[in-house]
């Protein structure tokens, strides 16, 4: 229980990050000094030692002709190309290749893996200027809003699909789109063929793909295609069949009376999390997102569907207006946010609507939304719906991130939200800890506040 007031330092010999896009292909060597990887991983291209830096390949344990190549051949299978593709999930994400080559498309991933034998692979992930949280399936859900992924992704991520009776699928359904995809490359899938260079038992392989298709089954997903080592799942786009099918599948019954955007400590349970009532066999649950990039500025469905108390469309379309004057003003005053590639990665923590990182679509950034859990009205599902993405956080704790994450902090009335639930000060701790040497902060509040 005891809180550190201490800073803590950069290690010897840090500089800069390398600029987007070079960023993704190369980090110092001194801003992460960890070389396991690059033994662990010697033979699957993850990464290189090279010197005074580290070079990355693009390649990964179920791509090693690179990430490139594997997206390429993901898009032969599902459209990535027209828009309806913007936001997507990697489950253990390793150094996050997938995520960082699919934003030459478009699609935002949130990248995320634990801290493991791996060593700092998030690190690595957030100096390459890549979105990405340190984070793990275990017992709470993840910190994301139902409905908020079109896409999710485990490629060899060596999370237990068919265990505990199908929880961490149950988890991935939750949080995807309806309509969205799962995609599994890896073992499992098509084990027959590659068992042997899995080294394990047919028996071991078969009996686990068996548990992951009934598990899919069960959550009313549809096998689209098995390619290669490679398998794509679609959830449905309503439950109007799913709740005729309980008689067949027992298991998972429906949740009952439980928030399905609440995810702050919230605990995973066996329960399937019902969509949105609908009149008709061929809506979309919830409303269907417009394409890309015409869903930034769009009201979102959760706005037009009126699920969100006291926003209305105009009060949205006024929210982006704002913030885009806001922005030109805080390029004013802090020339290194004008400066275009001097900043990747961004935090806003507390994003209401996602406005501030609407408005910068067009910079070479991204911006990770925090809603607080302590916020009137919780807006994540919206900022998501805009095809940008964001996490759950109360600033009195730590942030599931590493030293030295963000380049640039924007904090609108955070410390007006948090003045009698925590010390001003170890906000500001946790604030400087993930900011970058040389990176800057726009802090807006209340006058009062702020000369307190």
């Amino acid at each position: 229980g005891e809180l550190l007031k201490c800073r803590v330092p950069a290690p010897y010999g840090y500089k800069n990050p390398f600029k987007w896009p070079s960023s993704r292909d190369l980090v110092w060597y001194a801003n992460v000094p960890h070389k396991e990887l690059t033994v662990e991983k010697a033979v699957q291209n993850w990464i290189r030692y090279e010197g005074d830096r580290f070079r990355f390949p693009g390649g990964g344990t179920m791509f090693p002709n690179g990430a490139d190549a594997y997206i390429d051949d993901l898009g032969k299978l599902i459209n990535l190309k027209d828009g309806s593709i913007r936001t997507a999930i990697d489950t253990g994400c390793g150094v996050a290749s997938w995520g960082a080559y699919l934003m030459s498309r478009n699609i935002l991933t949130m990248s995320f893996a634990p801290i493991d034998t791996h060593e700092a692979q998030v690190q690595f992930a957030l100096e390459r200027g890549v979105p990405a949280l340190i984070g793990v399936l275990a017992s709470n859900r993840l910190p994301y809003p139902s409905r908020a992924f079109d896409m999710a992704h485990c490629s060899r991520c060596l999370i237990p699909w068919g265990q505990y009776d199908g929880l961490y699928l149950i988890e991935v359904d939750r949080i995807l789109r309806p309509g969205g995809y799962w995609i599994l490359s890896g073992p499992p899938i098509n084990w027959g063929k590659h068992w042997k260079g899995w080294q394990r038992s047919r028996e071991d392989l078969k009996a686990e793909q068996y548990v992951i298709e009934s598990t899919a089954r069960s959550l009313c997903w549809k096998k689209l295609v098995e390619n290669g080592e490679m398998a794509i799942w679609q959830k449905p786009t309503n439950h109007v069949h799913c709740k005729f099918n309980r008689e067949v599948f027992k298991k998972p019954r429906f949740c009952q009376a439980q928030d399905p955007d609440e995810a702050w400590y919230t605990k995973m349970e066996t329960c399937l999390t019902p969509l949105p009532q609908v009149s008709d066999i061929e809506e979309i649950s919830g409303g269907q997102p417009a394409k890309w990039p015409e869903r930034l500025t769009a009201v979102p469905p959760r706005i037009t569907g009126g699920s969100l108390k006291g926003i209305t469309g105009e009060m949205f379309i006024k929210d982006t207006e704002l913030w885009k004057k806001r922005l030109s003003h805080y390029k004013a005053i802090d020339y290194q946010l004008a400066e275009p590639g001097r900043y990747r990665n961004l935090l806003d923590m507390n994003s209401y609507l996602g406005g501030f990182a609407a408005a910068l679509v067009h910079d070479p950034v991204w911006v990770i939304n925090i809603v607080p859990v302590e916020a009137k009205i919780n807006t994540l599902g919206v900022i998501y719906e805009r095809g940008l993405i964001g996490t759950y956080q109360n600033w009195c704790e730590a942030m599931s991130t590493y030293p030295r994450t963000y380049d640039f902090i924007h904090a609108d009335s955070v410390f007006s939200l948090y003045k009698d639930r925590c010390e001003m000060e170890d906000i500001l701790l946790e604030m400087d800890r993930i900011l970058r040497p040389r990176g800057s902060v726009i802090i807006r509040d209340d006058v009062d506040v702020l000369t307190n």
